[in-house]
């Protein structure tokens, strides 16, 4: 990993913790990260708990980032949020095309084209997922998918701030399957997102960070986090498991 980039560790706690478990999970997380140091860390909570979670982590070295947003900043959009209500809480970045929103909830490219720049224009550290399915790694198709992911979503971020940008791949197939990508299968992933990345702008590409999801353990932590182009790793289930997570933080 380029010394230019400080690494990312994020905790996506997707559809789990009530305010009171989310409480009583911060607390046993914070002080197993008291001693870590040259690492950025994030915890992203459901919408209910945000305000909580930033509360209890004011002062501490955790961020707060949300796990979607709307595009508009206000409107006739029943059950969504804008990302002046994420900000007035202090939250601090947000997710964004996670492939449980693509899959389940029909989140398109066209829609994270129109977010990212609203999030960046509001502050927020946007963290884009891009990954390929299991037919699509079988057929070849990993670069092309990538490739339309990460062009089309980012169409409407200018140049210059694509280094505000974090960018997690997450092989669709390996998210909670306990499969996780090969070190050489997560490099040349990540690699190939970087050049699409430099493809627009070279000197903001070697700011991007890039992470890898994935059935990301305590086990497996410190191998993919040592490879060339991965700038940290966004957890999904080891995130509600303080030790775990405080584990695959000290790895970074």
């Amino acid at each position: 990993m380029s010394s230019a980039r400080i690494p990312l560790i994020a905790g996506n706690w997707k559809m789990h913790e009530t305010i009171a478990e989310a409480e009583q999970l911060i607390a046993a997380l914070l002080p197993a990260l008291s001693t870590v140091s040259g690492v950025d860390v994030a915890i992203c909570p459901p919408f209910l708990a945000l305000q909580a979670m930033v509360e209890s982590t004011r002062g501490s070295r955790v961020q707060v980032y949300a796990q979607n947003m709307h595009h508009a900043p206000e409107g006739a959009y029943t059950g969504e949020v804008a990302a002046p209500m994420l900000t007035e809480v202090g939250v601090h970045g947000v997710l964004l095309g996670h492939s449980e929103r693509r899959e389940m909830f029909g989140e398109s490219d066209r829609e994270l084209a129109q977010k990212l720049p609203v999030a960046l224009d509001a502050g927020l550290t946007p963290v884009l997922c891009v990954g390929e399915t299991e037919d699509e790694r079988e057929r070849g198709d990993t670069e092309r998918k990538l490739r339309h992911q990460v062009q089309e979503d980012l169409a409407h971020v200018p140049d210059d701030q694509l280094g505000d940008l974090v960018i997690a791949y997450e092989p669709i197939w390996a998210i909670g399957t306990g499969q996780v990508a090969t070190p050489e299968q997560a490099e040349e992933a990540i690699g190939f997102i970087r050049a699409l990345v430099a493809d627009r702008a070279p000197e903001q590409a070697e700011r991007t960070r890039l992470l890898y999801g994935g059935s990301v353990n305590p086990d497996n932590a410190a191998e993919l986090l040592a490879l060339p182009d991965v700038d940290g790793a966004l957890v999904g289930g080891a995130s509600l498991d303080a030790t775990s997570f405080a584990a695959i933080v000290a790895a970074g």
